[in-house]
Parts: structure tokens; C-alpha cells; sequence
């Protein structure tokens, strides 16, 4: 269920003079994003796990913002893999950035071999379900200080692989791994996070929502990668994939658009609410997802410094 907003806490939404977190913005549609908020006049804060690359792309960005009225880019080190690395990330910016109008949670992978951060996580599910999940306890305070804001949640149409819903006795992989479907876990997880949070937030004046971005030709699948039949179609229809500036387009969507603001718990595609598989609709396995991530999350205690 689509929940609406409590319209006390309602006003005009314009992104211009709004600070925004975008994670994974060095390259393909989060790099798309950042440059598209900064134009009209945010001022983001992109993160990139690898410091060159993330240099890289913030002097890209730089020379491309030009005119009036554009807003600022800057950019911050975070390794979602990395619970340690999302503290660091997350104290600084609490430290130092005192209102957080929007955050997109866009970072996300596919990996061929299965692996474990160093939390102890699968890989997939560590990056684009834990991560964003650990970051967003972090930072939800914030948010909520700084109501009205956003929430959006990048996942796919690739959820509506596990069709089934998650296998809550093997969320880690552990007994057969099988990279397109790992994946299509992990994005059903952000569907089903997105759903749960929107409910624990309501009335707040914190809005949640999740979209598809398309099939987009980035480095995306070069990350970790795909090989076989799949990795064979991601080179050959690239030509045919959308660009990164397209696929960005539903992003800057849930995060810029006035009429928007009032919609929480939604899944997006092409700009338009869609509903997602049936078994993304599931609230209770929304609920579970929730309390396992909290329990897996408590797995790995705050450094003394996050916790105080």
C-alpha cells in the first residue's frame, strides 16, 4: 500500500539550495544524477569506494558545471561492503553537514564468484541490501531533522527474478550461487526495505521510494561482472542500452519533482508509479527482511566512537 503523506507537514519542494547524498555517483547513472541535481542547483555529496575514481569524476563533474545558478558537487569515500567504512562516512557527514534534504541509495553491484565482505556478508547482499540498510539507520535522524526530505532507493526489474520471494534460510548464498539471481535477491530487498521503511517513517515528513532505472550501458557490469550467456548479451545490446543520462532520469524524478512529494512506498519506472512482483508487495516479508537486517546489523557492533 502507497501511503500518503501527512500534508501538515507539506510545502513547496524545489531541489535548488537542498544538500543531497547520492552513493555511487563516480560513474554511469549515479555520476548522471549528481550532475543533473548540481545543474539545478543542489548541492550533492557523491561517494565512490575508490579514491581515484572518485577524483576523477569530481573534476569531471566540476568542468561541466557551468553557468548560473548551479549548485556544488563534492566528494566523500564509502565502501558499502564495509560497515567500518559507512561509520567513518557516516560520522563525518553528521559532523560537518547539518541539514540532509535527500539521500539515493544508487550504489549497488553484480559479482561473478560469490565472496564475503569483511563484515561476513555475501557479497551482493552486503552492498546492495546492508549496506544501504546500515547507512540509512545512520543517517534517518538526520533526515528526519531536516523534514520534508527524501528517501529513493535505486533497485531493478531484475527483483521480479525471484519470484518466489527471498529465501530467508539462505539470504547468504551459501548453498548454491547463482549471480543473476543473487542479484534479483538483493534488488528485491530494496523493494521490500523500501516498502518497511516507508511505513516506519510515516508521518514524519520522510518520504521513501524505489525505482528502475531501465537497462543502462555503464560500467555497471564490469564490477565484479558477469560472465557466460549473460555477460555475452551485456557487451553485444550495449549499443541498444540506455545512456547513462536516460537512466538517470527516474532519480532525478523521485528526488526534484513537486508532485511526488506527497507519495511514499512506491516503486517507480520511466517516471510513473508501477506496481513491482507480488512478491514485492509481501508486507510481511517486508517486516522480516527488517529484523533480520537489524540482527545481522547488531552482528557487528558500532566502533565506541559511533555508538557514544
Amino acid at each position: 500500500m502507497v501511503l500518503a503523506m501527512n500534508s501538515e507537514r507539506a510545502e513547496p519542494w524545489n531541489i535548488g539550495g537542498k544538500t543531497v547524498v547520492v552513493t555511487g555517483g563516480n560513474a554511469g547513472i549515479g555520476k548522471a544524477t549528481v550532475l543533473s541535481l548540481a545543474r539545478q542547483g543542489a548541492h550533492v555529496i557523491f561517494t565512490s569506494r575508490d579514491v581515484g575514481k572518485g577524483q576523477a569524476a569530481l573534476e569531471d563533474l566540476l568542468a561541466s558545471l557551468t553557468g548560473h545558478n548551479v549548485g556544488s558537487v563534492a566528494l566523500r569515500i564509502l565502501d558499502l561492503a564495509s560497515f567500518e567504512s559507512i561509520e567513518t562516512f557516516a560520522q563525518g557527514l553528521l559532523s560537518d553537514v547539518p541539514r540532509l534534504h535527500v539521500l539515493v541509495h544508487n550504489a549497488g553491484l553484480i559479482q561473478a564468484q560469490r565472496q564475503e565482505t569483511t563484515d561476513g556478508f555475501e557479497v551482493t547482499f552486503g552492498t546492495n541490501h546492508m549496506g544501504p540498510f546500515r547507512l540509512n539507520q545512520l543517517l534517518v535522524g538526520r533526515l528526519r531533522e531536516s523534514a520534508p526530505s527524501r528517501i529513493v532507493v535505486v533497485t531493478s526489474n531484475a527483483h521480479a527474478r525471484t519470484s518466489q520471494g527471498l529465501r530467508f534460510s539462505d539470504l547468504q548464498a551459501e548453498k548454491g550461487y547463482d549471480p543473476v539471481s543473487v542479484y534479483g535477491a538483493s534488488k528485491l530487498a530494496n523493494i521490500l526495505f523500501t516498502r518497511e521503511l516507508s511505513m516506519r517513517l510515516a508521518g514524519t515528513g520522510v518520504t521513501v521510494n524505489c525505482l528502475h532505472p531501465g537497462v543502462v550501458a555503464s560500467s555497471f557490469n564490469r564490477v565484479g561482472g558477469v560472465s557466460g550467456l549473460w555477460g555475452f548479451a551485456f557487451k553485444w545490446l550495449r549499443p541498444l542500452l540506455l545512456t547513462p543520462e536516460k537512466g538517470a532520469r527516474t532519480t532525478v524524478h523521485l528526488c526534484t519533482a513537486p508532485e511526488v512529494a506527497s507519495v511514499t512506498g512506491a516503486y517507480f519506472d520511466r517516471c510513473k508509479e508501477r506496481l513491482p512482483s507480488k512478491a514485492a508487495l509481501d508486507d510481511q516479508a517486508a517486516a522480516r527482511l527488517w529484523e533480520v537486517s537489524e540482527e545481522l546489523c547488531r552482528s557487528v557492533p558500532l566502533s565506541a566512537s559511533t555508538a557514544s
